[in-house]
């Protein structure tokens, strides 16, 4: 479900007349999460840890309104809730979209997940879910431990998608991170709104849960 956001009553509505004029209208920032708590209750639990970070992504992109808006042939509409499409690698080198529902409950969550990656690594194609706007596209890019990072976009359209991209995990000391990456689209958020995405991902890595509201 979607609701469209009247422009004349919206706080963001200069903000989103001004940037939209952009030829790029992205922007975004590049920081370590702390993820030694998240990482050692994945391992205790048996969970593959790239599906455990993506899920409290998401939980925390979905508790942020501003995630949630996107551009539709011109206007601003909030969906109710956003999932995930991740870039899935395979054994040959070559990488394929996929397309994760969201759900509260990892274990839920996780069990459709697996079934959409094994179908993305047996396929040949880049394309191989139909998803939607209301997603958030997600890289993974575990051999880099990058400080910077740069999308492939393909300006004059209305992408407005927010990108996330997470890297390689590294040990400091007797603690784990690894760097993120979020762009998001100035007319739909700020560095605000990216900030609390940030402070609110690292609360929830610091005390991992099955099942975070």
């Amino acid at each position: 479900m979607k609701t469209r956001i009247d422009p004349d009553t919206w706080i963001r509505k200069d903000h989103f007349a001004f940037f939209s004029q952009f030829e790029e209208p992205f922007f975004g920032f590049t920081v370590k999460i702390d993820c030694t708590e998240a990482y050692a209750f994945s391992k205790a639990k048996e969970y593959s840890f790239f599906l455990y970070s993506l899920h409290q992504s998401l939980i925390a992109v979905n508790q942020i309104p501003e995630f949630r808006c996107r551009i539709l042939d011109g206007e601003v509409w909030q969906y109710d809730k956003v999932n995930a499409s991740p870039t899935i690698n395979r054994p040959d080198g070559t990488f394929g979209y996929a397309y994760f529902d969201f759900e509260t409950d990892f274990t839920t969550f996780a069990s459709k997940a697996k079934k959409e990656i094994e179908k993305v690594q047996q396929s040949k194609g880049l394309i191989t879910s139909v998803t939607g706007d209301n997603i958030i596209h997600y890289s993974y890019i575990p051999w880099v431990d990058f400080t910077g990072l740069s999308h492939a976009r393909m300006f004059g359209g209305q992408d407005s998608i927010p990108k996330i991209c997470f890297g390689k995990m590294v040990e400091e000391g007797s603690r784990r991170y690894m760097p993120m990456s979020v762009h998001g689209h100035h007319g739909l958020m700020d560095g605000y709104h990216i900030g609390r995405y940030i402070d609110l991902l690292t609360q929830i890595m610091a005390t991992p849960d099955d099942n975070h509201s």
